[in-house]
């Protein structure tokens, strides 16, 4: 019989999960919550959303304090330093020495999203309002507590003795721009982080705040704007409509290509894969916990219905099917400017999630054949990419950690575990399974009902990070058991 497997038979006697509770409670009311309120106030957008950001020095602001809160934790064996490669946003690079030289990377950013029209009266993305059980304001949630978190459950186990491998701890400034400066620092860094057998990413969901949410894979992406342009000015409507065709027409006519309009289905199965079964099964799973709450906890308009009312479909659309979202237009002039004018271009921005493991960089161009070929009535047609990034799917779990979040989840939330896709994309997830390909994968987040990130009202459910916390601290200490064998 397998070693390991008697190992984790036994419980853990020794981990007291009221004890952990209890301190990560009192940390988190006691530091953690008044720091993210600090954090809060700082618009440290990622600089895709902030060109000046050296300049601006917000990003620097959040790295001083959550470097100062860091030295203060008197955490044994770690040390800190702040990398700073020319030119690229800086990280936070944190070890700390365990009682193995195996190793467990845990993951985190500090870049925030842009502000966001509609937030309800009272809010507002940088003055942050502690509502209930419930931290108001842009960043906490998405993932500025995962700092905080990670280096807790770490002082957690150290507190009560219980032995863990080496830890490595890595905060990043670049993820809402794609983690376009990250493969840099990895590739610097990676003697010092070696191979790790665990990772533990806290930058993703939860279907509901009740237990433990695992993500099993994240979409790819890809997108771009197309232009449509028919016209070198603007000419009275009334002159030249009827000859000169709508741009805007054009456009419709080029998106029918790709998306039918009255389901949302993306026509070419160039975007589609096969589900593999067993994500299926953890959807079915999924959906039975999440009932109708995989649609109603989104704030729809009174009367409005989603695409599909069956759970398993929309979590299987949201995961693993591809989508189309139009998220900015260029050549349409505020309503209060608008003049009886056939204007001479339209551009929309284009972002298409893919399945996890579609290829991105072959759609892409999938994408841009099928919108500029043959364009209608010869208008010039051009489509620019900006970004093609592709999913993850997390390789099969161990039964050391499949039992490992379960026990978390019991011990904290009451309940066990559930496994379930992210529509999202976590760039730094594909670069950390083509790298680290044996490794074991806990990602994790937040991001439950109503959390909102990127949107407005963006709240971070505090008793949800405090659990989340004590059950990162039990899985890593199930990983020692584990490599200990």
């Amino acid at each position: 019989m397998n070693i390991t497997k008697i190992q984790l038979n036994r419980p853990i006697k020794y981990m007291k999960s009221q004890e952990t509770l209890s301190f990560c409670d009192q940390t988190w009311k006691n530091s953690i919550i008044p720091e993210l309120i600090e954090y809060i106030r700082i618009p440290n957008k990622s600089p895709a959303f902030d060109p000046d950001w050296q300049k601006h020095g917000y990003i620097d602001q959040v790295v001083e304090r959550f470097v100062s809160w860091s030295q203060q934790q008197n955490i044994d064996g770690m040390t800190l330093e702040v990398v700073r490669l020319p030119e690229r946003t800086p990280l936070i690079y944190i070890e700390v020495t365990g009682q193995s030289e195996n190793s467990v990377l845990l993951y985190g950013h500090l870049d925030k999203q842009p502000e966001m029209t509609g937030w309800r009266d009272g809010l507002d993305p940088w003055q942050p309002v502690l509502e209930g059980d419930k931290l108001y304001g842009r960043g906490g949630a998405d993932d500025g507590y995962a700092l905080f978190a990670s280096l807790l459950a770490i002082k957690a186990l150290q507190k009560q003795n219980i032995p863990h491998a080496r830890c490595v701890i890595i905060i990043e400034a670049c993820e809402e721009s794609g983690s376009y400066d990250l493969p840099f620092y990895i590739d610097h860094l990676s003697d010092r982080i070696g191979t790790p057998e665990l990772i533990v990413c806290l930058d993703s969901g939860c279907g509901n705040y009740d237990q433990l949410w695992s993500t099993t894979s994240l979409r790819g992406l890809i997108g771009g704007t197309l232009k449509v342009a028919v016209l070198n000015e603007g000419i009275h409507s009334g002159d030249a409509s009827g000859i000169v065709p709508s741009s805007f027409r054009i456009v419709r006519q080029l998106l029918d290509r790709l998306e039918d309009a009255t389901t949302g289905q993306i026509l070419d199965d160039a975007f589609y894969v096969d589900i593999p079964d067993k994500r299926i099964e953890q959807a079915q799973r999924a959906a039975a916990m999440m009932g109708d709450d995989v649609y109603k906890r989104f704030p729809m308009k009174n009367g409005m219905q989603p695409m599909n009312t069956d759970p398993v479909e929309l979590i299987l659309n949201r995961s693993w099917r591809p989508a189309l979202s139009y998220i900015g237009v260029d050549g349409l002039p505020n309503i209060e400017s608008a003049g009886n004018v056939l204007r001479p271009s339209t551009s929309i921005k284009l972002s298409m999630r893919l399945p996890p493991t579609c290829d991105a960089e072959h759609t892409s161009k999938k994408l841009e054949e099928i919108l500029i070929s043959d364009p209608p009535y010869g208008a010039q047609v051009s489509f620019t990419p900006d970004w093609a990034a592709s999913g993850w799917m997390a390789p099969e779990v161990a039964p050391w950690l499949e039992q490992a979040m379960d026990e978390a989840s019991n011990n904290y939330f009451n309940k066990p575990a559930v496994h379930m896709g992210e529509g999202w994309s976590i760039p730094f997830m594909g670069m950390l399974g083509e790298k680290f390909p044996e490794a074991q994968f806990l990602i994790t987040g937040v991001l439950g009902p109503g959390s909102n990130a990127h949107g407005p009202n963006e709240f971070l459910h505090i008793p949800t990070a405090k659990k989340l916390t004590c059950c990162v601290a039990e899985v890593i200490a199930k990983h020692y058991l584990d490599v200990r064998g």
